[in-house]
Parts: C-alpha cells; sequence; structure tokens
C-alpha cells in the first residue's frame, strides 16, 4: 500500500512539474521560424497543411530550417498593407547562412513559409539558393512583437551589436 502511494505521489509532482518550471511566465519574445515545403506523401505527423494564395494547399515541414537561435540581428520596416503592420531582415549566424544556402538550392521552385509565434504570415518560392544569409518576413509583424525583439536581438546596423535600449 505504501508502494503504491509513493508512486501515486510521484506521478503527481511529475505532472506539476512544468507548469511549475514555467513559473506562470509567458514568452518575452517573439517565436520566428521558417518552414520549407514539402511532400504530401511525407509522414502525416511531421507535415501541415497551408493554404497559398486562394484555394491551392501546399504542405509545408514542422520542423523549422531556421528559428531564432539562428538570428543575429534584424531590421523592421513599414509593410505594404497599410496598417499597422511591419516586415523585418533577420541576419542569419554563419553556420545557419550555409544551413540556409544548402537547403534553399535543392528546394528550388518551393515554396517557404515564416511563422511568427506559430501563425503564418508570409510566404516565399524560391527562385535561387539564399546565399547572403538574409531572411525577410515581407509583412504581418506587429509593433508589439518588434519591440520585443529589440528586448533580445540587436537592430542591422547598431554599433557592437548592442541592443536597443528602453
Amino acid at each position: 500500500m505504501l508502494h503504491r502511494i509513493k508512486t501515486l505521489a510521484t506521478l503527481f509532482l511529475l505532472c506539476l512539474a512544468p507548469a511549475a518550471d514555467a513559473g506562470g511566465k509567458k514568452e518575452d519574445t517573439p517565436v520566428v521560424s521558417f518552414h520549407m515545403e514539402t511532400d504530401a506523401t511525407d509522414n502525416p505527423k511531421m507535415i501541415t497543411q497551408v493554404p497559398i494564395g486562394g484555394n491551392q494547399v501546399k504542405y509545408f515541414r514542422r520542423l523549422s530550417e531556421i528559428t531564432m537561435k539562428d538570428v543575429v540581428a534584424f531590421g523592421p520596416f513599414p509593410d505594404d498593407l497599410g496598417g499597422n503592420t511591419y516586415g523585418m531582415a533577420l541576419v542569419l549566424k554563419p553556420n545557419a547562412k550555409n544551413r540556409l544556402a544548402a537547403s534553399t538550392a535543392v528546394n528550388i521552385d518551393r515554396w517557404m513559409i515564416a511563422r511568427v509565434n506559430g501563425t503564418v504570415r508570409d510566404g516565399v518560392r524560391i527562385d535561387k539558393p539564399i546565399e547572403d544569409g538574409v531572411l525577410v518576413v515581407w509583412k504581418g509583424v506587429t509593433l508589439d512583437e518588434i519591440n520585443l525583439l529589440d528586448k533580445t536581438l540587436p537592430r542591422i546596423g547598431a554599433p557592437d551589436g548592442k541592443k536597443k535600449k528602453d
């Protein structure tokens, strides 16, 4: 009986562990990721459907090619939507730059989408390898997301790579 109580207590504590680890804090940094188009025949657990340009549906990898850990600086700019949203350029670390060049070289004529906080904000068709190490989200980034990125990443061209002060 004592063994059963210990087991239940351990399970109860393990269930609480993720909540205790998060501490009730909301993530303060927008999550930006880029995902490559794939085939509909790939493992269904590893792909997701995204509508592209009206009724056309494309399949994209759930695992991202590029994430925030690959970014060294960013630069926001007003987008063409005419609202309160922006675009942004992201400069990649050297190893991510090489990885992106290789990945885009083998994915010519496929799509790559940009997700910000899990929502698809933009997509581009790859016409040639991206070798300069700069990725652009052309639209849909909010001012709040830019302000949060300012707290963790320097702006492109900022002296000594320092982050913008509040």
